[in-house]
């Protein structure tokens, strides 16, 4: 999949930065939802792929990031969920 882009500018161009916060930020206004920018969507994305996955290696690859605690910290991963985890897991 290349170049595949969620909000598109004439064509099939993508928008900028600064055009993505303009439209989140007035969508958040709508529906009275505070501090929403660009990141949230990344956070989004990065929190629901590693519920789904448990792949925090892949994640991180996905995110750029240095180490895998930078990932899950950034994802809002805490220790007391990743022994919820374990604590619920069963072969």
């Amino acid at each position: 999949m290349d170049n595949c882009y969620i909000l598109l500018y004439q064509g099939d161009s993508a928008i900028t930065p600064t055009q993505a916060y303009r439209q989140l930020s007035k969508a958040a206004d709508m529906v009275e939802v505070k501090s929403v920018g660009n990141h949230t969507c990344r956070k989004t994305f990065g929190y629901w792929f590693y519920k789904q996955t448990k792949d925090v290696a892949k994640l991180q690859s996905i995110l750029n990031h240095s180490k895998p605690d930078v990932t899950l910290r950034y994802i809002g991963i805490t220790a007391e969920e990743i022994e919820s985890d374990l604590a619920d897991f069963k072969l």
